[in-house]
């Protein structure tokens, strides 16, 4: 009898949890499209997720902080949030529920404690929108576009209004163009609608017009004659890479900044969350987002080097297979990138130690570099083999590496994984750009030497890097509690 009660106590306890879970959904849809507040969960999304989504991320959470982050707490945080006149925000309920735990005794009541939290945000900078142009419409492209149009919410921050490209345009294109937009083999289905607009050459993004224009030279388009002024130009062709040819994209009517998606020369290269504040928007008009890699290892090495000092070192990637490489074996400009791509592991160079310097230049000299493409066609890996000054151990690394996932500037940068049974296919689909596995760390016996595994999603978690640099340079940064 006793056990037959305690099942049904379960059961009232999940259908009470799902039920909450609901609530939670609603709450975090109303916050997101009716005041332009972003709702997210030790940085996991939540908005657009079903309830057994929620409850895993909730589970994650608890597993993060190792303490209880319940459902019903954060629906007693989010009604609270609800309540508050905020600016558009950023705000991590997990954070804000894992504090509100550890500071409670000092609380009267949840909505004091929401309201000592988020009273800065009413002094929160009244932010403009951007305007936002895509040059080109590859891997990157349409990862972006995905991303802009899945948040633009009110339009208060990033808009996507033009997309670049080159050749003709009918309605065959603009059909093709689509359908890659709408379906992709390695992330799925686009979480919304896209139509095409033959009469003004345009897809309709979840019901909002997105430009599509032919041009052979940058400086030719006038993007005023589309109602488009002082846009970012987020190039991610690849084919402008030095500042004298990214500067082409100023001469254009309409055009203000450039972003670039690629490392680029002579120009600023910088890595979303390391080295951001180090360049004024104001001043500096074409920037480059540098590269997947740079941006998985720079956060990491960024903690090392803080944290321990780092001695020397060799980094090793390995990355999924690119465009760039032939599906079977032929004609390549570069050594072994010729070899059939799905079919061998592929050592080839990469500009990633170097690159790391130019945003932490105390690791001029120390750094070592290589890569071996693999066949996979997402997901990467990145080994740092690093000899550092002080003395630690496995434990220490891991807590130091936690520490930097939870709080301070690279929360955004940084997940922490507990997972035992990680692989790349696990990581594919995660906006931060290095993903830290705690269970495969190495520490030598003499605490020297450490081995660290980052991995990332160089197509997702990249793009979102991009984002966040965009949004830094456009100065459309919302108040953010995270």
């Amino acid at each position: 009898m006793d056990k037959i009660k305690s099942y049904e106590k379960e059961l009232a306890f999940q259908a009470d949890r799902r039920k909450a879970t609901t609530e939670f959904i609603k709450i975090v849809s109303d916050l997101w499209y009716d005041k332009s507040i972003e709702v997210v969960l030790f940085k996991n999304q939540v908005i657009d997720k079903n309830v057994s989504d929620i409850i895993n991320l909730h589970q994650y959470a608890c597993e993060f902080v190792q303490k209880p982050i319940s459902i019903f707490d954060s629906v007693e945080i989010l009604r609270a949030i609800n309540d508050m006149k905020l600016p558009p925000s950023k705000l991590d309920i997990g954070k804000l529920t894992y504090e509100y735990h550890a500071d409670n005794e000092n609380e009267e009541h949840v909505k004091a404690f929401v309201f000592n939290r988020l009273k800065d945000a009413e002094i929160a900078e009244i932010i403009k929108p951007k305007d936002v142009v895509l040059y080109g419409f590859g891997r990157i492209g349409r990862l972006v576009a995905r991303e802009l149009m899945a948040k633009t919410g009110k339009g208060n921050q990033m808009r996507l209004r033009a997309i670049v490209i080159r050749g003709a345009i009918n309605k065959d294109v603009l059909e093709k163009r689509a359908s890659l937009l709408r379906i992709d083999s390695i992330h799925g289905e686009f979480n919304g609608t896209v139509a095409i607009d033959t009469e003004n050459n345009a897809l309709i993004i979840n019901g909002t017009t997105v430009h599509i224009i032919n041009a052979d030279k940058p400086e030719d388009i006038d993007y005023t004659a589309y109602g488009i002024i002082n846009a970012l130009i987020i190039d991610n062709t690849g084919a402008f890479r030095d500042k004298a040819a990214l500067s082409r994209h100023l001469k254009a009517k309409g055009a203000a900044k450039v972003l670039l998606t690629a490392p680029g020369q002579g120009i600023p290269n910088i890595v979303h969350g390391v080295n951001h504040k180090d360049f004024d928007p104001k001043t500096n008009k074409i920037c480059s987002a540098a590269s997947c890699t740079t941006n998985a290892i720079t956060p990491i090495l960024k903690v090392i080097e803080d944290s321990l000092g780092v001695v020397k070192g060799h980094i090793e990637t390995i990355h999924a297979f690119t465009n760039d490489q032939n599906l079977v074996d032929n004609m390549h400009n570069k050594y072994r990138r010729g070899r059939a791509a799905t079919l061998n592991m592929v050592i080839t160079e990469t500009g990633a130690g170097k690159a790391v310097t130019k945003a932490l230049p105390s690791l001029i000299g120390k750094l070592t570099s290589n890569a071996i493409r693999v066949p996979v066609p997402n997901g990467s890996l990145a080994i740092l083999n690093l000899e550092v000054t002080t003395t630690t151990s496995k434990e220490a690394i891991n807590t130091l590496m936690k520490k930097y996932a939870l709080q301070g500037d690279l929360v955004e940068q940084i997940k922490y994984s507990f997972n035992n049974e990680l692989v790349s296919s696990d990581i594919v689909g995660t906006s931060a750009p290095s993903i830290y596995d705690s269970k495969a760390t190495i520490v030598s016996e003499d605490g020297k030497n450490i081995v660290l595994y980052i991995w990332y999603d160089n197509e997702y978690g990249y793009s979102h890097q991009v984002i966040r640099l965009a949004k830094y340079i456009s100065k459309v940064r919302r108040f953010t509690y995270y």
